[in-house]
């Protein structure tokens, strides 16, 4: 038969958020290997099994709902596909569901985080709605074509909600994802943890994870 366009999603938590995305690409493969499932290998001189993230995680972040794109050759459910590669998968990664591709990549236009901050809650949630309300947040990102440039984030970010929490905030917010333009957690968060040190306020990054991936029109990708 020909092949059938499957697309996992996974949990990366725990120990996990340490494997680079390189080797998330590596572990996937292992995975699907151990797992017996009938998967589509890249054709060439050097077949691989094929798979794709369409968005990279970044490397100390915690992931609630990844999107990996494989394929299969063979008609198997999508509960044993998952069910299989659960077996197979390391601690840390756990296969939420299996389900065939309703966006393509380029759909992708946001990405929901969350972030938890120890320190004081009452002067931390402060903080941040000062942060937010500064005329500019002027960060150093990375640019594919044109290396590290200047950046004016404010215009991107978008707070969800702030909570209290003991010994700090959780803070849930809305950035850029995808082709046009991707921001990462760790920018932001970096520019409010610079933001406390310059107002001596004491703020630690306690976790940060990536809760879910959107269409540009808001809808969840799927």
């Amino acid at each position: 038969m020909d092949k059938k366009n499957i697309r996992v999603f996974f949990e990366k938590k725990d120990r996990a958020i340490y494997i680079s995305h390189l080797d998330l690409l590596r572990t996937m493969q292992r995975a699907l290997k151990r797992s017996g499932l009938p998967v589509w290998y890249s054709e060439g001189f050097n077949p691989r099994i094929y798979l794709n993230f369409p968005l990279a995680l970044s490397l100390g972040v915690e992931g609630e709902r990844e999107p990996m794109d494989m394929a299969v050759v063979e008609d198997v459910s999508l509960s044993e596909i998952a069910e299989k590669l659960n077996g197979a998968c390391p601690d840390g990664i756990r296969i939420i569901s299996a389900a065939y591709p309703v966006h393509p990549n380029k759909d992708i236009g946001f990405a929901d985080y969350k972030a938890e901050f120890s320190g004081d809650s009452g002067i931390l949630r402060d903080a941040l709605e000062g942060f937010c309300g500064q005329e500019s947040i002027t960060v150093m990102k990375h640019s594919k074509k044109k290396g590290m440039i200047e950046m004016d984030i404010k215009p991107y970010i978008n707070i969800l909600n702030v909570s209290e929490e003991d010994k700090g905030i959780s803070a849930e917010y809305r950035l850029p994802a995808g082709n046009e333009l991707n921001i990462n957690s760790a920018v932001f968060t970096d520019a409010f943890l610079k933001y406390c040190v310059e107002k001596e306020i004491n703020a630690e990054l306690r976790c940060a994870k990536r809760i879910n991936i959107l269409c540009a029109d808001g809808a969840d990708f799927a």
